[in-house]
């Protein structure tokens, strides 16, 4: 696992191995990761940025999605995710918890919303993320 950066140079942040168990456990197996590197990747069937999970269909996959968060790139992975769900996909996005947002009132607030408490620490990290977060599901709830 590469370790995170809490800074604005990077848009990618791992996500901690225990929250994917937990959330793998409440919405069974994901079959689809959208946002991922080879290093990072959470599920069988991964894309990375050069495969462009935001051009390519998520079919009927049960997907995880921890998107690149940061100005403007966010917004785009949670319209394609609320998109993909009309089309039939279930998604769990981990996000982080930007109510105050246009993406977060546009989209957010059509899913399921759980926010989690604390902060998080993602990959190795020694700190906290510097926000909070929150899960949100869009489509069919998926229970195990």
């Amino acid at each position: 696992m590469t370790s995170v950066h809490f800074s604005s140079n990077t848009e990618e942040w791992a996500t901690p191995d225990e929250l994917f168990k937990d959330l793998s456990w409440a919405f069974g197996r994901f079959t689809l990761d959208p946002c991922a590197t080879k290093e990072n990747a959470k599920c069988g069937i991964y894309m990375t940025k050069r495969d462009d999970g935001l051009a390519q269909s998520w079919g009927q996959h049960r997907v995880f999605m921890n998107c690149p968060y940061g100005r403007g790139i966010t917004e785009k992975w949670v319209k394609k995710a609320w998109e993909e769900s009309e089309k039939g996909a279930t998604v769990v996005c981990l996000l982080p918890a930007r109510t105050d947002t246009r993406w977060w009132q546009t989209y957010c607030t059509r899913g399921y919303v759980k926010f989690l408490p604390g902060r998080l620490k993602f990959g190795d990290a020694k700190n906290s993320a510097p926000f909070p977060s929150a899960i949100v599901v869009f489509g069919r709830f998926f229970s195990r």
